[in-house]
């Protein structure tokens, strides 16, 4: 469905775009994806221009009917603009005059492309952060049953990717479950700064048509309207900031896309990979490739360097539109696509494509010097400076090592020479389960304090 061809500027120009400048210069390849905003966005501006008289009542509504027919038609794919549309604002301008006729001419009055695309896209983001904190609360969820399901299971806890105490798993688990609740309220944060309605800023000086930008704005559920127009229509801090906190999630993501590759390694060996999300190898039958972390977290760079580029698009740009934003959308549009599939593939994982093996957690527990700290903290409980104690341990620990020993090896007269303050309650004092239990200060990781953490996290996400 395509008519005369026509430009969506003024006749002073005499001749064409070169063909390979009109190809670079256009947008709808990728703008296309703010379609149906874009119809939204100018169903509100058709009914402000009727309201305020600026077009009459009768324009309004075929102006709005004709919008709608081009969504139908879009949908049904009976609309489909190519480049010589130029981009998504002027492909349904044109279209909506071919329905129309002249009347739809009078769409684009009180109005700029530059404030339009604003517009589109925040109405897009506003959708998209929807749905990624949905995605969140799904990823928590997830967590939460995994939480409770392995509270009383031993992981060992690293520092430096050194052995350094032992933890519940269900702690470890919840660590990223903190991590995904500040993702979400991140999100809603930058949502604050996207919900804001450039509309009515024009090209970049407002206009002379009695508008009512605050009739608008409410039309599209915008919590209100930019108080300078220069600023409406250059501002893509909302879309900066979005790509920051789409970034932090990506390394969220990322650093347990990491451990679960590593606890599926044989060095590890604390999970197993399902059939439903691993891979084999095309020349080794006997592998089973951590796909899906491996993708996450390299897909995290990919997003990184969205954030990037847009810093760099703007840090240079005087006031107030210039077309190096039109940069902004691809950027945007894959990290909202890449943010939601790393999500999705990351809930599945958890909730279908790793099991953890417990027997092999319990050992892994069992077999180191994790537990040192707790004889320093047994000494101190008995009133040896702590310090003092963690001196003596340190030594210990040398001993045991050269003489291939464990701390639980040691016999209570090994433990008496060591130092007198010693009692035979020191074997339950350092078991893994004991070590682990007894750490309930608030936020650690003692088996009642995390059923406690648990629920507490229930009720956060079901507010």
């Amino acid at each position: 469905m395509t008519g005369q061809k026509t430009s969506a500027w003024s006749q002073r120009f005499e001749k064409a775009l070169h063909p390979a400048i009109e190809r670079f210069n256009a947008s709808i390849g990728f703008d296309i994806e703010l379609i149906e905003y874009d119809i939204t966005g100018s169903v509100a501006h058709a009914k402000m221009l009727a309201k305020t008289g600026i077009i009459s009542a009768e324009e309004g509504e075929r102006l709005a009917a004709g919008l709608e027919q081009v969504r139908q038609e879009y949908r049904e794919g009976k609309f489909t603009p190519g480049t010589d549309a130029e981009d998504v604002h002027f492909a349904v301008e044109r279209r909506l005059t071919e329905i129309v006729g002249d009347a739809g001419k009078k769409l684009h009055t009180a109005r700029s492309r530059n404030d339009q695309v604003g517009a589109d896209t925040r109405l897009y983001l506003r959708d998209q952060i929807k749905q990624i904190r949905e995605q969140l609360r799904e990823f928590q969820q997830v967590l939460l049953n995994l939480a409770e399901t392995h509270v009383e299971t031993l992981i060992p806890g690293y520092t430096h990717l050194q052995r350094a105490q032992p933890v519940s798993l269900a702690h470890h688990l919840l660590a990223y479950f903190e991590m995904a609740q500040r993702d979400w309220e991140r999100l809603g944060d930058v949502f604050k700064r996207v919900d804001i309605s450039p509309l009515g800023c024009g090209a970049l000086a407002g206009t002379t048509f009695p508008i009512d930008r605050h009739y608008t704005a409410e039309l599209l559920g915008f919590a209100g309207v930019y108080a300078n127009s220069l600023d409406g229509v250059s501002d893509r801090d909302f879309a900066i900031e979005f790509l920051g906190a789409a970034s932090i999630i990506m390394a969220h993501l990322s650093r347990l896309s990491e451990e679960v590759i590593l606890w599926a390694s044989q060095e590890f060996g604390f999970v197993t990979l399902t059939d439903s999300c691993a891979t084999g190898s095309s020349i080794m039958p006997q592998k089973k490739n951590p796909d899906v972390p491996e993708l996450v977290r390299g897909k995290a760079g990919r997003v990184f360097g969205h954030l990037q580029a847009l810093l760099v698009l703007v840090k240079g740009l005087p006031l107030a539109y210039n077309k190096d934003l039109q940069e902004d959308k691809e950027a945007l549009f894959d990290t909202v696509k890449t943010v939601r599939a790393c999500l999705e593939a990351m809930t599945i994982l958890l909730r279908e494509g790793i099991e953890f093996r417990t027997e092999r957690l319990a050992e892994a527990v069992a077999e180191d010097f994790s537990n040192a700290t707790d004889v320093a903290d047994y000494l101190a409980a008995k009133g040896v400076p702590f310090r003092e104690a963690y001196n003596l341990v340190g030594k210990v620990v040398k001993t045991c090592l050269a003489a291939g020993k464990l701390l639980k090896d040691l016999s209570l007269e090994e433990w008496k020479a060591l130092h007198p303050a010693f009692e035979g309650d020191i074997y339950e004092a350092i078991a893994p389960r004991r070590v682990v239990a007894a750490r309930n200060s608030y936020g650690g990781t003692g088996f009642e304090r995390v059923r406690a953490a648990i629920e507490s996290a229930r009720s956060r996400i079901s507010l």
